[in-house]
């Protein structure tokens, strides 16, 4: 059958397993809009291309199967590789669809040229241009297995639009062959075995590739050996919160204590983490150069062992996997490291008291009530900024699969994020935690979650500023404010003008009624939290702030 090129990258799509692609239309891939028309994949057309790849990569990290955007050439691509860039550095699988310009216009700088093996050649795993339509099969076939390989990531394939649009006959690839665990019973001996030796031990868990199942091996496999888990920045959904064995996030704003058991610890048993400077302390509770804890690191690309801190055990294999068989094995005896990890649970469980803010209306308390009452499935995501701090520090994830959350650092992530969960999700609760800066980022998209039915709830914490820049701006140049004002709209007013419901709590006690208001709409819900100009961070007010740095001689 002569199909053109939009048709037969289509059929492949629909062959690889894909349901929903995201997108932003250009006219340089109107044969692949062609070929979706009646494929059956359901295409969310967003508003601007970095909404739109972060829609793909919080798909990728739900599912575990590549996140799938199109976008057209020039500026459509450079607006979306913000979103690439949390998939690179998330570790989550993506294929990236860009339209080219014609074959015969290259090297001219012809109208939004871009040579994009050159522009995201460190960003993605894989880029590449598709010259021939017959080689498209190909193309996607690799495409689709590279980014799910080793550590998962984005893959960007370039289509030139002429290529698209002419025919071809060709034959249909099929979807990668399962690839069988691989863990032998000799690597899950080494572990168990370095793991008898220990007086001090921490299991460290981050990574992609984790399922409920995963989640429910890991705690098991916890409580049978007596073992603390921290788990990596924005990872905290890898074990449930409430477990006794669950001690602690090392992430941004960490429990000094947890970063201080990091320190002391004697032996690390690093599952799908890469131990990178942020679980670290900037290299500084770990420094990959000084003397080093015993490391027994399982990762699933060989190439990220021994990258920066030398394993003393490197096992390149998917920690869940590793995870399933070290479950099974029989309870030892007491341990030695009891004390160790009771103690750290308890360090855990006191860094959660709230330390109250200032003002009518405390982050604290809200995120409090959000554990106290959200379903144990409720999925809940941010982008960057302090009002990320009172999620890490008091609520409490039950389930593997209900954090979604860039450890780039990303702003702007929750929003897109929140309403691929929600399409995704569409019978759970779907709650995105934004700032007021983080949230102007993509907030455009509240027209997509109204035209496809995503009904969100955003919880917009505003103080008005750029927070976490200004608390690092105190700390280093007290008193002396550039840039980080925001003038900020009506929130709740703009969310009804997008036909969402919207409202504003002055008073933190009226905030309970305001959430099963916006629940009980069924409609994309914004909650704007209007905050005291003092609260900065979980820790410290802004007069606080200014202080330390003064005193500091700043």
């Amino acid at each position: 059958m002569r199909r053109h090129g939009g048709k037969i990258l289509a059929d492949h799509l629909a062959i690889q397993g894909v349901r929903r692609v995201f997108s932003v239309p250009g006219e340089s891939f109107l044969a692949a809009l062609d070929g979706l028309y009646d494929s059956g994949i359901e295409n969310i057309v967003c508003r601007q291309e970095g909404g739109a790849a972060m829609m793909a990569e919080a798909y990728g990290k739900m599912t575990g199967q590549p996140g799938v955007l199109f976008v057209t050439r020039g500026p459509g691509v450079t607006n979306a590789s913000a979103g690439i860039h949390v998939a690179k550095q998330d570790s989550t699988p993506m294929v990236v669809f860009v339209g080219q310009i014609a074959r015969g216009h290259r090297d001219r700088e012809a109208f939004q040229e871009v040579d994009y093996r050159a522009v995201f050649g460190t960003l993605a795993k894989w880029v590449a241009e598709v010259d021939q339509t017959e080689r498209l099969p190909e193309y996607i076939s690799r495409a689709f297995h590279v980014a799910r390989s080793g550590r998962p990531g984005p893959v960007v394939l370039a289509l030139p639009e002429d290529m698209l649009s002419v025919q071809a006959e060709v034959a249909d690839i099929a979807a990668p062959a399962p690839m069988p665990a691989a863990v032998s019973p000799a690597q899950v001996a080494a572990v168990v075995a370095a793991l008898a030796g220990a007086e001090r031990p921490l299991v460290v868990v981050g990574g992609s590739q984790w399922s409920p199942e995963a989640g429910a091996d890991l705690a098991r496999f916890a409580e049978g050996f007596g073992l603390p888990v921290a788990v990596t920045f924005r990872r905290q959904d890898r074990m449930d919160n409430r477990h006794p064995n669950y001690v602690g996030d090392l992430g941004v704003g960490m429990n000094p204590k947890l970063g201080q058991r990091l320190k002391q610890a004697d032996c690390l048993l690093v599952l799908g983490a890469r131990l990178g400077d942020i679980a670290t302390g900037g290299y500084e509770l770990l420094d990959p150069a000084g003397s080093l804890p015993q490391i027994l690191h399982v990762y699933p690309d060989p190439d990220e062992l021994g990258r920066v801190f030398r394993p003393d055990l490197g096992i390149a294999v998917p920690a869940p996997q590793m995870v399933a068989e070290l479950a099974r094995l029989n309870r030892p005896a007491t341990p030695a490291w009891a004390r160790w990890t009771s103690e750290a649970r308890a360090e855990y469980e006191a860094w959660r008291q709230p330390v109250e803010t200032p003002g009518a209306v405390k982050m604290e308390r809200v995120v409090g009530w959000l554990t106290a009452n959200l379903p144990d499935d409720a999925m809940l995501t941010n982008g960057a900024g302090n009002f990320a701090a009172f999620l890490h520090r008091y609520h409490q994830f039950k389930e593997t699969g209900t954090q979604l959350a860039p450890t780039s650092g990303s702003m702007g992530y929750g929003f897109p994020a929140a309403i691929s969960a929600k399409l995704e999700h569409p019978g759970r609760v779907v709650v995105c935690m934004a700032g007021d800066g983080d949230f102007q980022m993509t907030l455009n998209e509240f027209s997509t979650a109204v035209q496809h039915g995503a009904a969100v709830i955003v919880i917009v914490a505003n103080n008005g500023r750029y927070g976490t820049i200004r608390m690092h701006q105190e700390r280093h140049y007290p008193g002396r404010v550039s840039g980080t004002d925001l003038a900020n709209p009506d929130f709740a007013a703009l969310a009804r003008a997008y036909g969402g419901h919207g409202e504003t709590v002055t008073d933190g006690a009226d905030f309970p009624a305001a959430f099963a208001r916006a629940q009980a709409s069924g409609k994309p819900a914004v909650i704007e939290l209007k905050l005291d100009p003092e609260m900065l961070s979980t820790g410290l007010t802004l007069s606080q702030t200014r202080a330390l740095g003064e005193k500091s001689g700043a």
